[in-house]
């Protein structure tokens, strides 16, 4: 992703040290002239540059300091004009622009002033960005460190049609079975046609029960009797599966609102496609403030060569990514870390 951009950074940066540690050709051909002339005529040319230059710093002391300033310093303006390339990128590479706009900040407030031979910009980008992306907990052991308090564990799943909800869930069910925890499904999703029968194939792959109502149920109440059947037949985790909806829709919002209050959900978990982009950030933005995410799963990311959407996702909603769909596979569910998604962009 930033490839090209880190051979500019380093051409400037050199430029930039060459301007700051020496004198301008033109100045050196015409102090070479000046010297050949002088010696001609038997002048002492160290002697007499040395009373220039004297004389020089008591009359204008102000415009050499800031000459060497400028020199030496990287100014607001220079950081400005070489962001605007960076911030292009950014935005190639599906960074929201506000997302943008906060690295150009966190960026400036670090080296605007400073030496120019001190910076690394391609190190001091990396450490910006991995200050926005957050290292998610540790999913398993959260989950078993609260069962040994509570149970069951109650995990609700949040996004729109299309991002791969239902396959996420049984991805995080199998996850779950592999770690000697049991599982049981809800299927809160009484809308959208098929739904039920899409996750009841997943239930009968995983050998786990499913409960279910009639397509019109009330979502809320399917959850409420899918955390009842895990109390009573010891289910540590209970995954409710709800029905996609846009993002701009109040009565839905209100709805999965209910939902989550109902069933005490331990574990809010929005899911949305690394490939959307700015899409995904704002449906994320609203899911977070209508129940509070607790984190994200950013699905289809194998086909996702940019990258941007995680590094938006995460500064905007300030939760953790906590897995990555790489797959159709139910195994095809990895943990986030934010060193391969660094890599992955080239820094």
């Amino acid at each position: 992703m930033f490839g090209k951009l880190k051979e500019k950074l380093k051409g400037w940066i050199k430029k930039s040290k060459e301007e700051a540690g020496s004198e301008p050709k033109i100045e050196k051909t015409v102090r070479k002239k000046e010297k050949k002339k002088n010696e001609k005529e038997g002048v002492n040319i160290e002697e007499a540059q040395q009373i220039i230059e004297e004389a020089d710093l008591k009359e204008k002391p102000k415009e050499k300091t800031s000459r060497s300033f400028f020199k030496k310093y990287l100014t607001n303006e220079k950081f400005e004009e070489l962001f605007e390339e960076l911030e292009l990128i950014l935005l190639q590479n599906n960074v929201a622009l506000e997302v943008a706009e906060s690295i150009r900040m966190s960026l400036g407030i670090k080296l605007i002033g400073k030496n120019i031979k001190e910076i690394n910009l391609s190190e001091e980008l990396k450490s910006t960005l991995e200050e926005i992306l957050i290292d998610p907990p540790d999913f398993v052991k959260e989950i078993k460190e609260t069962l040994e308090v509570k149970s069951p564990y109650v995990i609700l799943f949040a996004g729109i049609n299309g991002s791969g909800k239902t396959t996420t869930i049984a991805k995080v069910a199998n996850l779950l079975q592999k770690n000697k925890m049991s599982v049981c499904l809800a299927a809160a999703d009484t809308f959208r046609a098929a739904s039920i029968e899409q996750i009841q194939e997943h239930a009968n792959n995983l050998k786990i029960p499913l409960i279910k109502k009639d397509y019109g149920a009330d979502p809320a109440s399917i959850g409420f009797d899918a955390v009842a059947y895990a109390k009573k037949h010891k289910i540590d985790v209970v995954l409710i599966d709800t029905a996609g909806r846009l993002q701009n829709k109040d009565s839905l919002m209100k709805e999965i609102e209910k939902i989550s209050r109902v069933n005490s959900a331990n574990m809010r978990v929005f899911v949305g496609e690394s490939i959307t982009g700015n899409d995904c950030i704002e449906q994320a933005k609203t899911f977070n403030d209508s129940i509070a995410l607790t984190g994200i799963i950013l699905s289809k990311a194998d086909v996702d060569e940019k990258g941007g959407t995680a590094i938006s996702i995460s500064h905007v909603t300030k939760k953790p990514i906590l897995f990555l769909g790489n797959g159709q596979g139910y195994s095809d569910l990895e943990i986030f870390d934010k060193k391969k998604i660094l890599d992955r962009l080239g820094l």
